[in-house]
Formats: C-alpha cells, structure tokens, sequence
C-alpha cells in the first residue's frame, strides 16, 4: 500500500508539468532580431473605425466659448480697429499741420524782410529830396520791474497790478497807446522799459516763454499748447504767436494774456543806480531801443 501512495505522489507532479510547446520557423521569423514581436503589416495599417455618433459625442465634450467672451473679443478687435483709424487720421493731419507752419514762418520772414527794405528805401528816397524821413512811432513796449514792494504809493501799486508786475525783474509786452503811456508815467520810477526788435521778442518766448492755464504756469514744450487755448485767434504755432506780438495784431490781448509773466534774472554786472533815470545814469524810465542791449544780458 506504501508503495502504491509513494507512485501516484511521484506521477502527478510529472503530470502537472506541460510541455513546452516547440518553436516552429514560421512563428521565430516573425520576431524581431531584439526579441520582440514584429507587428503585421495588417494590423499597423488597420484603423479604429469611429462611427457618428461617438464622433458627435466628442464634439459635444469640447468646452463652448461664452457668449460674452465672444462679444468681448468683437469689442476689443473694433476698438483696436477704430483706434488704428484714429492714428493714422491724426498723422495725416499733423502732417499736413506742419507743412502750414513752415509756410507761415517763411511768409513771415518776407514780411518782415520786406518792411526793413521798404524802411531804407524810403530814407533814401527823402535823402535824395532834400528832405528828413521820420519812421512810424513804436507800437511795442517791453516793460520790467526793477523795484520792490517797499515805499510804493497805491496809485503806481495798482497800476504794476494790472500790469501783472508783481515780483522784480517781472517783465511783460505792452500795446502802446494813449491809455498805456499814462500808466507808465505814474509806475515809472519803479520800471524800465523800451522798445524791443525781433530777434529779442523771439529769444524771449522761445527762452523764457511760459503758457498760463488756469492759473497754471505750463512751459511751452508743443504747438499743441499754444493751438488749444488760441487756435480760434488763427494762432497754432509759436511763429504766429511771435508774429501776433511783434506786429501787434488785432489779437494782442489773447496773445499776451496766453503767456504768463516773464521772469528774468538779475542782469549781468547788476544795476547802475535804481533811483536815478536812465538819462541821469540810472536805471529806471524809458531806454527806447536800449533795452535790447538790456535783455541780452537778462535772458
């Protein structure tokens, strides 16, 4: 009985055992010389094959773009659009701007070349007669203040007011005329004042030229400045607003009333003597055309 037990034990593990299936040629070529398994030129080739509607329910799986993003999109291409537009418009016109500014500015050459000509040939035509050529009385005063707050009566402090001379070495454009001139008689100890040419008009406002806004004391950095508060007067640029002060054109007051109070320095070598007359050897009172001379060592 032992024995029997001991031969059945040893047969079933033989049994269990299988046996390796062999290696046919057929089955050895299709593997790769790595030892992989090639695949069939049928399976790479062949595709899944999708249906519609597994097609359509991958369509709906895709995220839908809001409404309000879309129109949001519109809305910033069309401004983007409208403000391209606009720059382009603006360029034009600038453009075009500067090219009427510098016709401006050689017309007014000419026209000033023009009145210097016309100036010597009438003296020499009177000359020739025999007789004596009297220019035309200045139309332009350029007035400073020389003197302080202290010992001035009301009447020349009211008048320094409405010249809007309210701190030394202040200097402002004067229209002259009857009304002017008497004003300048009662302020004229504490002023010196004359009649300034062009180059010193034009080394004023492009030197020491400031716009007032609203009680704002703006530097002149553009044309757009002096075109925003006198583009109405015909004034866009700063050759007109030379042009306008120099000539003393039918719109000085918005010319002059644009630039704020001239402030200038102490001249260089200083005053004389501020409590003489300028024809005693002092400072204050009317110097005519000397006060070119003047300026040039103010500015």
């Amino acid at each position: 009985m032992a024995d029997t037990a001991k031969g059945e034990a040893t047969k079933k593990p033989s049994e269990a055992v299988k046996k390796s299936p062999k290696k046919t040629p057929e089955k050895a070529a299709k593997k790769s010389p790595d030892g992989k398994p090639k695949k069939s030129p049928e399976k790479a080739t062949k595709k899944p094959v999708v249906d519609g509607a597994t097609k359509e329910k991958r369509e709906r799986k895709l995220p839908a773009v809001p409404e309000a993003v879309l129109r949001r999109r519109k809305r910033a291409a069309q401004l983007k659009k409208d403000r391209l537009q606009r720059a382009i418009k603006r360029r034009v016109v600038n453009a075009k701007k500067r090219v009427g500014m510098f016709q401006r500015a050689e017309r007014y050459v000419k026209e000033y070349r023009a009145r210097e000509r016309d100036e010597i040939r009438l003296a020499r035509d009177a000359r020739k007669a025999g007789n004596y050529y009297i220019p035309a009385g200045p139309k332009l005063a350029f007035v400073i203040r020389i003197r302080g707050v202290n010992q001035v009566a009301p009447k020349p402090r009211k008048v320094l007011q409405l010249f809007r001379l309210r701190q030394i070495n202040n200097g402002v454009f004067v229209k002259l005329n009857a009304a002017t001139l008497s004003m300048l008689r009662i302020c004229d100890p504490h002023v010196t004042w004359g009649y300034p040419n062009l180059k010193t008009v034009r080394e004023l406002v492009y030197k020491r030229g400031f716009a007032k806004n609203r009680r704002e004391r703006l530097p002149i950095t553009s044309n757009k400045v002096i075109e925003e508060r006198l583009g109405k007067c015909g004034i866009i640029c700063t050759e007109d607003l030379i042009h306008e002060i120099y000539t003393v054109g039918p719109h000085f007051k918005q010319a002059t009333n644009f630039l704020w109070p001239f402030k200038l320095n102490t001249p260089t070598g200083g005053w004389r003597k501020k409590t003489n007359h300028y024809v005693e050897g002092g400072d204050f009172g009317n110097r005519e055309d000397k006060i070119n001379s003047l300026l040039r060592r103010m500015v």
